[in-house]
């Protein structure tokens, strides 16, 4: 059984139903979802062709991290009663994806965690995501990890190395499937001028709410650098981010803000742009895939394997310091390419098939394989 709940992880997820449906009828693949970002969600079902066996429908608006947690909970306890799978597969570091896991853990079934072992310093950064990640290694049995530098981290908190595999990161596959399929340019990218950089935004975490107004009024002073860039910002539908953004932002020229993207028209964007500027985790592991350097707009990444590689450049939320970062990679071709051709250490397009065959190996005595299991 996969779990997954808002759009971020049923993107990263979606690789790993298809990768299970081809594998039948070795499994039966069973898909829940607790709609916990329900319209988001269901555009990435869509995309995918996926349908859910069972669906929680648990958002509410105004949802607090308390009203997520327990009504997946109990929506879960429900559905494992009924499905009883071997194990339950959940993803990365959402509220969802604790909350699964622990009610799989209640019903003594195990659990797999898919983006396992990212880390960082604290657990109040980023909020929630750093508890709910660590919440779920703490449960699961077994850990589908993206890097070596994940895997390392499992293992320094005395993981079973038995039950701890590198597969690369099933966002890169889900990227690089959709980059492929031809489809019209996105509405988002009608009218802009080719000739002058784009730059894609997104911003929208917990602890960048306070800083909103100062990344607001750093994307307006981009704009007036000299190579005369365009903002191109999905702006999340949060009270804390949607008002801030069109209050600051809205009727400057060269900045375009629009509604929350499908994936394919975001892929579409990324693809478009020259750089990114984002708070994002999965856009930290995306946009390298394509060649396009990611400013990080956070103190701190855990995927610091991007950070090594040169393909991100953590920044902060000063808005001089956004500024100059920006000026650096408009103006300075060397730097530019340094970011734009370093190598992308997040996968290779084939991490739910890793997946798949590890758990086929460990659950119904398949194939050993031993391409990517020496690496664990």
């Amino acid at each position: 059984m996969t779990v997954m709940g808002t759009r971020p992880d049923t993107i990263k997820m979606a690789p790993v139903v298809l990768a299970l449906d081809a594998a039948g009828p070795a499994v039966e693949s069973i898909v829940c979802v607790t709609a916990q970002h329900r319209e988001m969600l269901d555009e990435v079902l869509a995309l995918f062709a996926i349908e859910p066996d069972y669906d929680l429908n648990i958002m509410t608006r105004t949802q607090s991290l308390t009203d997520i947690t327990t009504r997946v909970l109990s929506g879960m306890e429900r559905v494992l009663a009924e499905a009883k799978p071997d194990v339950v597969l959940v993803h990365g570091d959402t509220t969802t994806s604790s909350a699964a896991a622990l009610a799989a853990f209640y019903a003594k079934i195990p659990v797999g965690h898919v983006e396992a072992g990212l880390r960082t310093s604290t657990v109040q950064m980023p909020f929630p995501e750093e508890l709910n990640r660590r919440l779920t290694s703490v449960i699961s049995r077994f850990h589908f990890a993206p890097t070596a530098g994940s895997k390392a981290n499992l293992f320094a908190e005395r993981i079973d190395r038995d039950c701890v595999v590198v597969t690369g990161n099933t966002v890169i596959d889900a990227f690089l499937e959709t980059s492929r399929r031809p489809r019209p340019a996105p509405e988002a990218l009608a009218g802009l001028d080719p000739d002058r950089p784009l730059i894609y935004v997104t911003a929208h975490r917990r602890e960048n709410h306070e800083r909103m107004p100062e990344i607001c009024r750093a994307l307006a002073e981009i704009t007036e650098l000299p190579q005369r860039p365009m903002i191109l910002w999905p702006v999340h539908p949060s009270p804390m981010v949607a008002p801030v953004a069109h209050e600051l932002l809205s009727g400057v020229p060269g900045v375009r803000l629009v509604h929350p993207l499908g994936y394919a028209d975001s892929v579409a964007c990324v693809t478009a742009c020259r750089f990114v500027l984002t708070d994002s985790g999965g856009l930290q592991e995306e946009a390298p895939t394509l060649g396009k350097p990611v400013l990080v707009m956070r103190n701190e990444t855990e995927r610091p394997e991007g950070l090594e590689a040169g393909t991100l450049r953590l920044i902060g939320t000063d808005r001089s310091v956004i500024v100059d970062e920006a000026r650096k990679l408009l103006a300075d071709p060397h730097a530019y390419r340094r970011m734009a051709h370093a190598s992308n250490p997040y996968g290779d397009g084939k991490a739910a098939e890793r997946i798949v065959a590890w758990l086929l190996w460990k659950l119904r005595s398949g194939t050993k394989p031993t391409e990517f299991l020496t690496a664990a």
